[in-house]
């Protein structure tokens, strides 16, 4: 299993890039099973996709959400979009470490300037494009990955104007190995992302133990919204009852949240498995779930 993130500017060739890597992924020694998730498949066009931000934020939401289901299956997932944030692909990363996977990125770096062209070429051939404004917004607001960044890491970066791109291209063919390759004790160039917990292994003692655990994060998530939605910038969200605060740079989101609460709790389900039973009470559960979201928040903002 591996995820895959197209990353590149508006009409930068990235579904070009997806299907071209989805074939050599196909015809490689291991016949790896590939599933494409793209905008095209939610039947939107993509200006409006794009006209503001809710549109934009419930597109990434139903992207997010198909790779969250189809990351467990076994196939190789190719995310086929701008994925132009940085805060989103690393929410792609985190589920991806979530699942345990083989992650990368793939970068289609074209200027701006091909960009228009290729978008200007599709308007006159009657296909799917860009409105002028829309495209300048989505060009403006574009972050490009940087490989420091774990979410942004192994970064594998196709130049689609300069080299074009065929199944043997040195690039697709350089990821396709890295899909691909068995990995054993000797491997060093590829990397399975494993799931992390802030706390030890440990196992719940009594049978309501994973309820109380739900209930008690749910109660830090509302905690967070509130204080975020008394407005101005917020660094520091306090719980009371002896319990550390969470430390945060930026806005954190529901939908992030609650992503973040549910891999808390099955991890911590899968850990209890093995390991010392946990503390059943309210604050116990919160203190390690607030843990687990300082050190989540810490990494995101790295």
């Amino acid at each position: 299993m591996a995820l895959v993130v197209i990353c590149g500017q508006p009409c930068s060739g990235k579904s070009t890039a997806a299907v071209t890597l989805s074939e050599a992924l196909k015809e490689s020694e291991t016949k790896q099973n590939v599933r494409i998730i793209d905008e095209d498949s939610f039947h939107l066009d993509r200006n409006q996709n794009y006209a503001n931000m809710p549109a934009e934020k419930m597109l990434r939401g139903k992207l997010r959400s198909d790779v969250d289901r189809s990351v467990s299956r076994g196939d190789i997932v190719i995310v086929d979009s701008l994925n132009s944030i940085k805060g989103y692909r690393y929410e792609l990363w985190c589920i991806a470490r979530a699942a345990g996977i083989r992650y990368c990125v793939l970068f289609c770096d074209v200027d701006e300037d091909r960009c228009r062209e290729w978008n200007k070429e599709r308007e006159g051939r009657g296909e799917a494009s860009y409105d002028d404004g829309i495209f300048e917004d989505l060009v403006r607001r574009f972050e490009k990955p940087e490989r420091r960044n774990r979410w942004d890491s192994p970064l594998f970066e196709l130049f689609l104007s300069r080299d074009g791109i065929e199944k043997s291209s040195p690039v697709v063919l350089e990821a396709v190995t890295y899909l691909t390759k068995t990995v054993d004790s000797k491997t060093q160039d590829v990397r399975i992302l494993q799931p992390s917990i802030a706390t030890q292994s440990a196992r719940f003692s009594e049978a309501n133990s994973l309820y109380e655990l739900d209930r008690a994060t749910q109660e830090v998530i509302n905690a967070i919204v509130e204080q975020q939605a008394l407005g101005g910038a917020i660094s520091r969200v306090t719980l009371g009852n002896d319990l550390p605060p969470i430390e945060i740079c930026r806005p954190i989101g529901l939908p992030e949240l609650g992503r973040l609460r549910r891999t808390f709790v099955k991890l911590m389900g899968q850990s209890s498995l093995s390991g010392p039973p946990l503390p059943t009470d309210a604050n116990s559960g919160k203190r390690r779930f607030v843990d687990y979201l300082n050190r989540e928040f810490g990494g995101s903002n790295a």
